[in-house]
């Protein structure tokens, strides 16, 4: 599939002066760059993507009522059609249904399974008194290691847990499709019905977390012999058949910048999760968005199983990867659907762990082309035993070949310079060690 730009906005280098400015004004912390300083901006593909025609369209539908809103019944046809998912409870976006749902989960002592937990997941879990166990199959987390499907459930890792913790202290088990942190490797149908069988076991409830749904649809396709013949739209529903809930931003498989929702086929949960909606994100009709939202949320997910864009979607990325790799950066291999995953404990193996590797890799593209990532390794992951990665985040129908030489030129430079990189030590940072990589400030290393 090929895409027309009928809107256009301006995106500058700035001088290097300015560049080396800016990161000490940030604290070395590019969550703290003004997005008018960056060139290519690749932080996160979480509502940063560009709508269709047919999305701007369906905005100007939106109804705005505060109850009964049509602009929600046509949300909760899409996701039923698109997803089977029988019960929606809408919020502003993936983080605000996390909040919904776990709240409703999760108690103080409580244990929380997951492939592998991202950031606010796990912070959600963290804040509701509960703790975070992250089940990655093995080589997983090895940027070194190769498989179909990397990022599947550990069911045996899940059972070890459940042995020493008792299987009345987990409510939930969850799986993350694809596994952001796990650099955003695929899970496999047959996983999740394992999943689902040891969620029956001990009587847990199984979460999926769908936000990137239809990529992992189109890796199932392409990888699981099962389902060689099957349409992207029907494994999307296959897959989350499993679940008893889903968690799901719009931002990122629902082609909206904004928008999310808690999806339920365990009505034993509905009420709580309703009562908590409508205390933390709004009535039931709207949850913190916009009827126009609704409704270009309502396109988005149809668009996001055709299999035409998924392929383009895929093979952009992996075109970014080719170019970074081509320029002398190691990258997460096989490439994920959403982001390009860089070894900054490779590329940068003369920083030790402590000193942030991937956050000095990160600060380095910046300073090098204005090129804007997000380390997802020691700094976002305090105590986990995560590898150093640099994550290059795509977003959606945004950017095209330009951009992306622009990206490798970049990481030319860094690969060349990397013999000098230094580390960072962290200053000042939030009292959640969880969220401490939004608003940390660093400065480098003596």
């Amino acid at each position: 599939m090929h895409f027309t730009s009928k809107m256009a906005g301006t995106a500058t280098v700035p001088p290097r002066d300015e560049r080396e400015t800016r990161l000490r004004e940030a604290g070395y912390n590019l969550f703290n760059i003004p997005s008018e300083a960056v060139a290519v901006d690749l932080l996160t593909d979480s509502g940063t993507g560009t709508m269709s025609d047919d999305q701007w369209a369906a905005m100007v539908r939106g109804d705005e009522a505060y109850a009964g809103s049509e602009s929600f019944a046509n949300l909760e046809a899409a996701v039923r059609e698109v997803m089977g998912i029988e019960h929606v409870v809408p919020a502003h976006q993936g983080r605000g249904a996390e909040n919904v749902l776990y709240g409703a989960l999760v108690e103080e002592g409580d244990v929380v399974l997951n492939n592998t937990h991202f950031d606010t997941t796990r912070a959600h879990v963290v804040e509701n008194g509960g703790r975070p166990i992250d089940c990655p199959v093995d080589g997983a987390l090895d940027p070194a290691s190769t498989g179909d499907f990397l990022g599947n459930f550990d069911v045996e890792c899940g059972r070890a847990a459940v042995e020493e913790m008792g299987e009345d202290r987990v409510p939930a088990v969850v799986v993350t499709i694809t596994n952001n942190s796990a650099a955003g490797q695929p899970v496999s149908v047959e996983n999740l019905r394992e999943v689902r069988g040891f969620a029956d076991e001990i009587d847990a409830t199984m979460v999926v977390d769908a936000c990137r749904f239809a990529e992992n649809a189109h890796f199932v396709q392409r990888r699981e012999p099962a389902f060689a013949g099957t349409s992207v739209a029907d494994i999307a529903r296959e897959q989350l058949s499993y679940a008893d809930a889903v968690v799901m931003s719009g931002k990122k498989d629902g082609l909206v910048n904004i928008g999310g929702f808690v999806g339920l086929r365990d009505e034993s949960l509905l009420d709580a999760v309703e009562q908590r909606a409508i205390l933390y994100e709004g009535f039931l009709t709207y949850g913190g968005m916009a009827g126009r939202d609704l409704e270009a949320f309502a396109v988005g997910l149809r668009e996001a199983v055709q299999e035409s864009y998924l392929e383009s979607r895929v093979d952009q990325v992996r075109e970014l990867a080719d170019l970074i790799e081509a320029a002398g950066l190691p990258v997460y291999r096989p490439v994920g659907g959403h982001a390009v995953y860089v070894d900054a404990g490779s590329a940068y193996a003369h920083v030790p762990d402590d000193r942030f590797p991937g956050q000095a890799l990160a600060v380095d593209l910046y300073r090098e082309g204005a090129v804007r990532g997000v380390e997802l390794g020691s700094f976002a992951f305090p105590d986990t035993d995560r590898p150093e990665f640099v994550r290059l985040a795509v977003p959606r129908r945004t950017y095209h070949r330009e951009h992306l030489e622009h990206v490798g030129e970049t990481a030319a430079a860094v690969a060349e310079r990397a013999d000098r990189a230094v580390g960072y030590d962290i200053v000042a940072e939030p009292p959640m060690e969880e969220l401490r990589h939004f608003s940390a400030r660093l400065e480098p290393a003596d």
